[in-house]
């Protein structure tokens, strides 16, 4: 089961729901929960880039009493910087151009493309002891996430419950009740790239209306510019799900698009 968070914003939980939560403060992605000592978390930082976009600045990766710090293109372990493919204590960290990738013995995969996205794959022994924007992987969608006993929760305040308190930290929360446009005029345009040819054998794998949705908020946010990460971040999200489900897309980017 993974968790994972791309493009505009959008975040995955293990159980399945998709949200949005623009925060840009340092929020708990996943950690284990259960007791007091935790055995793993993951943070992460998002900040608009130059062109106006969403991407991951960083992630702090804790394994037990393992501290990694990740960059583009930077691996830092217990305050230093190292050379990848890296091994210690049970973390295997390897990178290249596009990835950064790492191994966690007991039980985690961390993927990250050093911009927008970001995939952890946890063993089933965390099931129901989770937290974190990745939700509690109990299996159910929508429990304990966004119904709390009889509170539910907007997306929004639920992200900013995960942030991580830091003293010098200044960043704004998102404003809890900002409503997201219904951007129903793009459903044609995101349901004809999603069911194209390509995708054919991850119909039946995803929940294809999931990815349609997220694909018309991202048309919605992008005001008609044509730049290629309004279509392109939750497509290759789709296909890199795909994939992780077994499927097989075909080749979806062409000379003009993505």
């Amino acid at each position: 089961y993974v968790c994972s968070t791309w493009g505009n914003n959008h975040f995955k939980t293990f159980d399945g729901d998709i949200y949005q939560f623009p925060g840009i403060c340092e929020y708990n992605f996943v950690s284990d929960c259960q007791e007091s000592y935790k055995e793993f978390s993951v943070h992460i930082q998002r900040a608009l880039n130059s062109n106006n976009h969403p991407e991951i600045q960083y992630i702090l990766l804790t394994i037990k009493d393992f501290t990694v710090y990740l960059r583009p293109k930077v691996a830092v372990v217990d305050g230093r910087i190292v050379k990848t493919p890296y091994y210690s204590s049970g973390v295997l960290i390897e990178s290249n151009n596009i990835y950064t990738k790492v191994y966690a013995k007991l039980g985690l995969v961390l993927i990250w493309n050093q911009e927008d996205a970001l995939m952890v794959e946890l063993d089933n022994k965390f099931n129901n002891y989770t937290c974190g924007l990745c939700g509690d992987y109990n299996g159910v969608p929508i429990y304990n996430e966004f119904i709390n006993g009889i509170a539910s929760y907007n997306s929004i305040t639920y992200g900013n419950l995960q942030k991580i308190v830091k003293p010098t930290a200044k960043c704004e929360d998102p404003d809890e009740t900002q409503a997201l446009p219904s951007c129903n005029e793009h459903r044609d345009e995101c349901e004809n790239l999603l069911t194209s040819s390509a995708f054919a054998d991850c119909w039946l794998r995803l929940n294809l209306e999931m990815y349609i949705q997220a694909c018309m908020q991202d048309k919605c946010a992008c005001n008609g510019s044509e730049d290629s990460f309004c279509l392109c971040s939750t497509i290759s999200e789709y296909s890199r799900q795909c994939s992780h489900a077994g499927g097989r897309p075909g080749e979806w980017r062409t000379q003009d698009f993505c």
